[in-house]
């Protein structure tokens, strides 16, 4: 087990930013991490990773206790902060070097080579920090976070404010990166968790609220189908159809049809409904819940 949090609590005067939050992750998963503004996930990004050392509870990384050796603690992990802090007068490769040997890694030159290979700045090596662009530059600070092989990657918002383009490169590269190494990702944009992540924890106010493998958290959580019907005219009559508990008029002759727990498809039945009615179908689809309508259900 790669990382292991018992009841970790943090207070900052009356107010809780975590609260008898625990879970854990095992070798070689990628876990997104999410809440909105304020919920705990900086916090206990950074309790994990050892930059904060004043919490209750306890969190162990790989079988050590984060308080216990905070050195040996970080040569275990890779902690890539939200805010990217980078020398920006500094070349890409003196930079990497200069990261190398702060962890006294052997054969340095050989590190910074592999480390920029691995991910993709070489044609960008002899450039200044400085001049790079934000994907480029989230490329740097992955490479200083991994530089020293470490078993277990923290990322805090590794994609805000990357243009379409770079989040596929930055997307591509953590999932390399995941064959390797246990990660846990934090962001705000959920198509990336939903395409990165093999499971979901959703903090919101400092309380842990989910802790689910992201196709389970959508099944379950949403127990409710939406099934959205056009037809080639208005339908004024009552939908008796099996399981139905609400119509919501969608304009144009369109409706979203809300179906509780029941024994039929219903998309089988509202076909047959349908016809029985004398009217034509134009659209018929269910409409499918993602991980952005779990957020905003637990933590609205």
């Amino acid at each position: 087990m790669s990382i292991q949090v018992q009841d970790l609590s943090k207070q900052y005067g009356v107010q809780y930013a975590l609260d008898q939050v625990s879970f854990t992750v095992e070798k070689g998963q990628i876990v997104g991490l999410l809440g909105p503004n304020g919920a705990g996930k900086t916090t206990t990004m950074k309790i994990i990773s050892g930059y904060m050392s004043t919490f209750g509870g306890e969190a162990h990384v790989n079988g050590m206790d984060v308080r216990s050796d905070p050195i040996e603690l970080k040569k275990q992990i890779g902690y890539l902060p939200e805010h990217n802090p980078l020398y920006l007068d500094m070349y890409i490769r003196e930079y990497l070097t200069f990261i190398a040997r702060i962890y006294r890694l052997e054969a340095v030159n050989s590190k910074v080579d592999h480390i920029i290979e691995r991910t993709g700045l070489t044609r960008e090596q002899h450039k200044k920090i400085g001049s790079l662009s934000k994907g480029y530059r989230q490329r740097v600070g992955l490479a200083q976070a991994m530089i020293h092989d470490p078993s277990v990657l923290i990322l805090d918002e590794p994609t805000s404010g990357l243009d379409p383009n770079q989040l596929v490169e930055i997307r591509q590269l953590i999932r390399d990166i995941a064959t390797e190494k246990t990660i846990i990702f934090s962001s705000h944009i959920m198509q990336e968790v939903q395409a990165l992540c093999e499971r979901v924890l959703i903090l919101n106010q400092g309380q842990l609220v989910a802790d689910e493998r992201t196709e389970v958290l959508e099944r379950v959580l949403h127990k409710q189908r939406k099934i959205v019907v056009e037809l080639t005219q208005s339908f004024e009559g009552n939908w008796s159809i099996e399981g139905i508990q609400e119509v919501l008029s969608l304009g144009h002759h369109r409706y979203g049809l809300v179906f509780g727990k029941t024994n039929i498809d219903p998309r089988l039945a509202i076909f047959d409904f349908v016809t029985r009615q004398g009217h034509k179908l134009l659209e018929l689809r269910e409409e499918k819940s993602s991980i952005e309508d779990v957020f905003q259900k637990l933590t609205t």
